[in-house]
């Protein structure tokens, strides 16, 4: 249970959750409604307006119980036990169901895979979610107790996750760390922003691999997991993503932004057993590389 004491008054109870805890609105708003927001032990509309030290709970489950359709989506394993999976995401597929997708996303597959009734609810084990366009690998827990210990592993900064990114210009210093906090973007809620308002740490740290003519290739590392992290993070620095729709102002393509989550290493946390596996990017992302070494 998310624990919130007020610091401001007159603002909406979902539009102060949303930027408190870095979750989207519209998700604020479902938990509202599932009773898994409380304002002073009380339940509130999501209009309410909060007020200094009104002490916010928020059921900590923030991948709460769904009900989607199961769908025989095919899923690329890369490895698979009784306790855990790590799955290479395709570039495209969206992670969790939203307006507009339904019934073609990882969650459905999942549903699927495990031959979960769609009447069932259920809360699929995903430990750390990768935007709709960037591709590689994720991490899935199949009981809530490993996807609790996974998600404190991720929190206290055990689990090692490389990507790869292209981003646009030329990076002079061989490697480098951006330290800036990220929070919710206060004029375009869909983005996220490095703002002192209402933001988390984020820390990125990369490495020059290549640098084309005008354009640079890089392994970022995360320290931690904000949403959009190295997307912005790269922003920031006058170096965006190249092909992202979001972050950079020049015009994309269908394939969206050149991030590949590239690999993946911890420590079993039940085993104990080191685990690693990394995972070549898309055959469309080298076919860009190939095109601007031309």
């Amino acid at each position: 249970m998310e624990k919130i004491v007020a610091e401001k008054e007159n603002v909406r109870l979902d539009q102060y959750v949303s930027d408190t805890l870095d979750i989207s609105r519209s998700k604020v708003q479902k938990l509202i409604k599932q009773d898994k927001v409380l304002v002073n032990g009380k339940i509130e509309k999501a209009s309410f307006l909060v007020s200094i030290d009104d002490l916010i709970e928020v059921d900590s489950d923030l991948d709460f119980s769904i009900k989607v359709e199961a769908k025989d989506i095919a899923l690329d394993i890369v490895y698979e036990d009784e306790y855990l999976m790590i799955i290479n995401k395709a570039s495209g597929m969206v992670v969790h169901p939203a307006p507009g997708h339904y019934d073609d996303t990882l969650v459905n597959a999942l549903l699927h895979y495990f031959n979960i009734d769609s009447t069932t609810n259920i809360r699929i084990g995903i430990v750390h979610r990768l935007d709709k366009d960037t591709s590689g690998l994720m991490l899935v827990a199949k009981n809530d107790e490993v996807l609790d210990m996974l998600s404190n592993m991720i929190k206290e900064k055990k689990v090692e996750r490389h990507y790869l990114a292209l981003v646009d210009g030329i990076i002079s210093p061989d490697s480098g760390t951006i330290d800036a906090p990220i929070g919710r973007d206060k004029n375009l809620r869909e983005k996220m922003a490095v703002t002192d308002q209402n933001s988390k740490e984020a820390v990125t740290h990369f490495q020059v691999l290549k640098r084309y003519k005008n354009n640079t290739l890089l392994e970022c590392v995360l320290e931690t997991g904000r949403t959009h992290q190295i997307r912005v993070h790269m922003s920031y620095i006058g170096h965006p993503i190249t092909n992202d729709p979001v972050y950079n102002t020049k015009k994309s393509t269908s394939f969206g932004q050149m991030l590949h989550s590239k690999s993946i290493r911890f420590n079993h946390p039940i085993t104990g057993e080191e685990i690693y596996f990394e995972k070549e990017a898309p055959k469309e992302f080298y076919d860009i590389l190939d095109k601007i070494e031309e």
